[in-house]
């Protein structure tokens, strides 16, 4: 009875193999080309064997393989997977040299090793098999097929792996043409400026290695006008320089870093939005919405493009960039970077954006000096067109920054909120919450140090400093849990909130319930702001936004009265009520009320002080009516009746902020969208 086995293979098969004749009681041999010594598969058998051969080859080899089998005394001879194990010869060789190979005979190896003969005997034996080509016609296309040189080397193990072909060089030198290293003038050009190329601003932002390009080959749809050697050099990417990258792998972790990065590359065609451009947004954009991944996108460039003439345009009012686009507001966190030049579709796209970061030079606009000449406007200067001045003054732009640089570093930052949360956190001595508000009410102070004192350290972002004064909103972190938090300016309008106060928060708001951030509202407000000039604001629409908006909130949100808590700007402030929040709570500082104090007297004490005649004695007795009405509203008295939920230490600020962040975390964000979108103003 045999019980000598020989291994004709390496690797895992091998492995398998002496493990399976083992169990069968089987001795197991296994044979090892001169240079794998020390082979893995060798510990696994119980004896080995030294073929004379090297590499591959030497496993190839039917009348060294069966040579061992003889001398190592087996009786028996497994090929394994792969190498020999179809070659008849082998079998041949076995029966020859009076071996059992496990395996089928010779006779059906060869067959089978035929596909046309293969297919006759399944046919003859009535099996079913797919429609092909006739065999007369298949032997003969067989017949004229000549293996490469490389198949040759690939069948003998002697491939070259640094060897280069032709066809892959040309790959290269295609791709090689559109980097910065092969475009020395344009890049010369940008940094005389002072700016940096498309690829240099990419390569900052996104994790070193991790790019995958998009469409580098394409360029602009000029054939018609231009050669194509000339488009492939002055045209690459046709302007746009996009793909997929990670992000902040390093904070977040990878996987929660994956981003669509888009470019304009004002090196070409001045950054415009050509055709082929227009299709790798698209492409990019579809891309970002199914994966569900944010998107940040530089947008410097002069809009629409009227040059690209191999395909019939009349209007090309058809593009779907800006639908797709817009479609992912609300979806995924999206970043605008204006540096330089952004006019028309690329303002458009800018302006779609969930966060608006500009550098000084920026100038930004829905239309070009063309465009404005053309329709009768007049001659300007593109640096006339929407200054960083103005474009942050008006909100929008929400991050002003000096450089390409800094815009980076801004972008990055403001995604990491959105990745989540980060492990290395450090936070400040909460007891110095306890001393940057003044016990004496009518003493001001510094509401960005409040928001400092609870945050970690470092970690907070200011959006749109530049406009709606009154009202802060920042991203920040507690305990390393990104949140979004409002606050009331007390050193504006005495905290008050007006027209724009109520748009810049009602939409901060919109963008923290999107992408499920918990919002924290430091309030500090008297009132909404009231007045007949007031009025031409239409504030009426603007402050009813923030209860529209808090009573469909999806994350949660927690108030801390700071001071001031009246009427209903007080309410906006918490969602619409007090009972709305997850937690409401004061500090010892904090004071409620239905309306101002003072005019609440004004108004609830009219008779009374008016039925005092002596001008003096009216006045103690309105002093004294507000002093009571302040020690009746104080929160102590407020929290006594139940009408928020705590008076507190500062310094124990951040951990009711905890409840916040840990509900999140506890709670799966649902599949499709919480909002439709995101508001753009």
């Amino acid at each position: 009875m045999a019980d000598r086995l020989l291994i004709a293979n390496r690797g895992e098969i091998a492995v398998r193999l002496a493990r399976a004749a083992a169990a069968e009681g089987l001795t197991s041999v296994a044979v090892t080309a001169a240079d794998e010594p020390d082979a893995a598969h060798l510990t696994a058998a119980d004896e080995s064997h030294v073929l004379p051969g090297t590499g591959p080859a030497a496993y190839l080899d039917v009348a060294a393989v069966v040579t061992a089998a003889t001398a190592t005394g087996c009786d028996l001879l497994h090929p394994g997977y792969g190498f020999l194990s179809e070659n008849p010869a082998l079998a041949d060789a076995c029966a020859k040299a009076g071996l059992t190979f496990v395996g089928p005979p010779p006779g059906t190896l060869d067959l089978f090793g035929d596909k046309v003969r293969a297919r006759a005997l399944a046919e003859t034996a009535g099996v079913p098999v797919l429609r092909g080509t006739q065999a007369g016609r298949q032997r003969q296309l067989l017949a004229t097929v000549e293996h490469s040189d490389g198949d040759r080397q690939h069948e003998a193990g002697e491939i070259d792996l640094d060897a280069d072909r032709p066809d892959l060089a040309e790959v290269r030198r295609r791709h090689e043409m559109g980097l910065d290293a092969h475009r020395p003038g344009p890049v010369r050009r940008r940094h005389a400026q002072g700016r940096r190329t498309a690829r240099e601003n990419l390569a900052d932002l996104v994790d070193e290695g991790s790019f995958l390009e998009y469409g580098p080959l394409v360029f602009a749809a000029q054939e018609r006008r231009r050669s194509r050697e000339e488009l492939q050099h002055k045209t690459p990417a046709d302007g746009v320089v996009g793909g997929l990258a990670d992000v902040n792998g390093d904070l977040v972790g990878r996987e929660r870093s994956a981003a669509v990065v888009v470019s304009y590359d004002y090196t070409v065609l001045a950054g415009t939005q050509g055709m082929r451009g227009h299709l790798k947004k698209d492409r990019l954009f579809e891309l970002a919405e199914k994966r569900r991944l944010p998107v940040v996108l530089f947008a410097e460039g002069g809009g629409g493009r009227p040059g690209d003439v191999d395909l019939p345009v009349v209007s090309a009012l058809d593009t779907m960039a800006f639908t797709l686009f817009g479609r992912l507001s609300g979806l995924v966190p999206t970043v605008g970077i204006a540096s330089g030049r952004c006019f028309a579709g690329n303002a458009a796209l800018l302006g779609t954006c969930d966060v608006v970061i500009a550098t000084e030079d920026a100038n930004i606009g829905m239309g070009g000096p063309a465009m404005i000449e053309g329709g009768g406007l007049g001659v300007v200067a593109p640096e006339e067109i929407g200054p960083i001045d103005v474009q942050h003054a008006n909100g929008v732009v929400d991050i002003r920054v000096a450089d390409d640089a800094a815009a980076v570093a801004a972008a990055k930052r403001y995604l990491s909120y959105f990745q989540g949360p980060v492990d290395d956190w450090t936070a400040p001595d909460p007891r110095l919450a306890r001393h940057l508000v003044p016990e004496n009410r009518k003493r001001v102070y510094d509401m960005r140090a409040v928001l400092n004192a609870i945050a970690d350290e470092d970690s907070v972002l200011e959006l749109r400093d530049g406009w709606g004064t009154g009202m802060i909103t920042a991203l920040a972190r507690v305990e390393g849990a990104p949140i979004g938090v409002l606050a009331n300016v007390p050193t504006h309008l005495g905290g008050a909130i007006d027209a724009d106060a109520a748009d810049k928060a009602a939409r901060f708001l919109q963008l923290c319930d999107a992408h499920g951030l918990p919002v924290v509202s430091l309030c500090d407000t008297p009132r909404f702001m009231v007045g007949t000039e007031s009025e031409k604001t239409a504030t009426v629409r603007h402050f009813s936004r923030l209860f529209v908006i808090g009573a469909n909130l999806s994350v949660p949100i927690g108030t801390v009265v700071v001071r001031k808590a009246y009427g209903l700007g007080a309410q906006a402030m918490a969602g619409g009520s007090m009972k709305v929040p997850r937690f409401a709570v004061g500090w010892p500082t904090s004071e409620f009320g239905p309306m101002g104090l003072e005019g609440a007297v004004r108004l609830g004490m009219r008779r009374e002080l008016e039925a005092i005649e002596d001008d003096d004695a009216r006045q103690a007795a309105y002093e004294a009516a507000v002093a009571a009405a302040y020690e009746n509203g104080t929160g102590l008295n407020v929290a006594a009746h139940w009408e928020i939920d705590d008076v507190i230490d500062p310094a124990d600020t951040r951990r009711w902020i905890t409840t916040l962040t840990r509900e999140v975390a506890d709670t799966p964000r649902p599949a499709g969208r919480v909002r439709p979108h995101v508001d753009t103003w």
